[in-house]
């Protein structure tokens, strides 16, 4: 018998789960399940901790019969030798190794570090990865957004959904973007008091989109859903509004709002003052492309970009999901399905060719789509920086305030991202821009360029000085 080909899926989160699943049913492939997180779901399917003896985690999830379908799925899949899943295990590189079959490379080396520490190296060999890595949060900056209590709108789902953590009494729940309804919706309901959604978008714009939006009356129902949970919860709705300042001695105690004219700009005379613990904040997603740009995958605008079948443009190497746009759950299940089929037609002869494909493209097309009308409404303010003090911090890593790297571009000559952080050393910190990259950006009046990072994340020197074969 022929030894199975091998897969790596980078990423448990609905993308990787459904391609696992798919490309393990071919039965021809050994398929190895790589995440950064204790227990598989990503940001998505969240799991509460189990020592936490959550009774409902349902409550915390919406479209959960998924979730179970997933759960279980992989679960056989692990029993049944087909899958291996690997927790806790961080990958920080994806290397090319030498050697070709039918013109591919014949094997990767996916590089990763284990357990909380991230201080002992593992090394899983592939014949094709599908990089399934999920995104990150956008975040700009304002007078006081580095005050406790203040959190992105995705890490106070993170604490409520994975640590049955409530980041404070009050909260207020602002930016642009359809994640603000659900982070209201769940805080609320575990208890905490929402004292206003501040929405920067225009509902009234979403009336240019009505072809697509009726297009999916699910997605409209699950909108519907979260205006009556907020209007059960009595929770105030503020369109075309934004937070111009977080206020507090040591802590987050107040914010103040103000609502937005058509360009984008801060009404005069609009402020309100709102009292509250928590200011949960998210201005959209941007998808995790680092190993995908260290691999030499050609991105796609901020997105990696991917052919009819999932395929980048280095043979061996499939995405899916978010890292090749930001569109959900569904939108990513879907590409995870393409991708999970693909690679098992193009590794196993046994394996019909296209096999499933059609629902799943159908799906992917119509939810592309939408979201792609959702993004046009759900923008951040045109002229978000001008409500930017000099004295902001922008680069929380190396302190660096607004004022540095506007000195960095009308003083100094800076043109790009690349030379304000060399002037100012924005992004040079731990995240290495990933957080501060848009601010400085837009601050700069310069568009975001790929970073081309070698390394996913910090790595310890011990790792980097092992010669290659070395046992880990």
């Amino acid at each position: 018998m022929t030894e199975r080909r091998r897969l790596v899926v980078i990423g448990a989160g609905p993308a990787g789960l459904t391609a696992a699943l798919a490309a393990a049913a071919a039965r021809g492939l050994r398929v190895t399940l790589v995440d950064s997180a204790p227990q598989a779901g990503g940001q998505f399917y969240r799991q509460t901790a189990p020592g936490l003896g959550a009774r409902r985690p349902q409550a915390l999830h919406h479209q959960w019969r998924t979730w179970e379908r997933l759960r279980d799925g992989l679960a056989a899949h692990i029993t049944a030798g087909r899958v291996t899943h690997l927790t806790d295990h961080h990958v920080w590189f994806v290397e090319r190794q030498s050697g070709t079959t039918d013109g591919a490379p014949a094997s990767f080396a996916v590089h990763a570090l284990l357990g909380p520490e991230q201080e002992e190296p593992v090394t899983v060999h592939a014949d094709a990865v599908l990089l399934a890595t999920g995104g990150y949060e956008k975040v700009l900056p304002f007078p006081g957004w580095t005050l406790p209590g203040v959190v992105t709108a995705g890490g106070a789902q993170a604490m409520l959904k994975g640590g049955l953590v409530l980041p404070g009494r009050t909260a207020v729940v602002a930016g642009t973007g359809p994640l603000l309804l659900p982070v209201a919706v769940g805080l609320a309901s575990a208890g905490a008091k929402v004292a206003a959604l501040v929405e920067s978008a225009d509902p009234r714009n979403l009336a240019r989109q009505a072809r697509v939006l009726a297009a999916h009356p699910a997605k409209l129902a699950e909108g519907a859903r979260y205006a009556a949970e907020l209007a059960r919860h009595r929770v105030r709705t503020q369109v075309r509004s934004t937070v111009v300042a977080a206020h507090g001695t040591g802590r987050l105690e107040a914010v103040t709002v103000a609502a937005l004219d058509g360009d984008g700009r801060v009404r005069p005379g609009t402020d309100r003052r709102i009292p509250c613990d928590t200011l949960a904040v998210g201005h959209g997603m941007l998808p995790h492309t680092d190993l995908a740009e260290a691999l030499g995958c050609r991105l796609d605008g901020v997105a990696v970009a991917v052919d009819d079948e999932q395929r980048t443009d280095v043979p061996g190497v499939w995405a899916a999901g978010e890292a090749t746009g930001i569109g959900g759950a569904a939108l990513a299940s879907a590409e995870g399905r393409i991708a999970g089929l693909s690679i098992a037609a193009r590794l196993d002869s046994r394996t019909p060719e296209r096999s499933s494909y059609a629902s799943a493209a159908k799906a992917r097309a119509g939810l592309r789509e939408f979201f792609a009308a959702v993004d046009t409404v759900c923008a951040p303010p045109a002229r978000w920086t001008e409500q930017v003090s000099d004295d902001t911090v922008v680069c929380r890593c190396e302190e660096v305030p607004a004022s540095a790297i506007r000195e960095a571009v009308d003083e100094l000559g800076a043109g790009d991202v690349r030379t304000v952080k060399l002037l100012t050393r924005a992004g040079m910190g731990w995240c290495q821009g990933r957080m501060c990259g848009p601010a400085v950006a837009g601050l700069a009046r310069c568009p975001e360029t790929p970073s081309r990072r070698p390394f996913a994340r910090p790595v310890p020197l011990g790792v980097l000085a092992r010669e290659p074969g070395e046992p880990s």
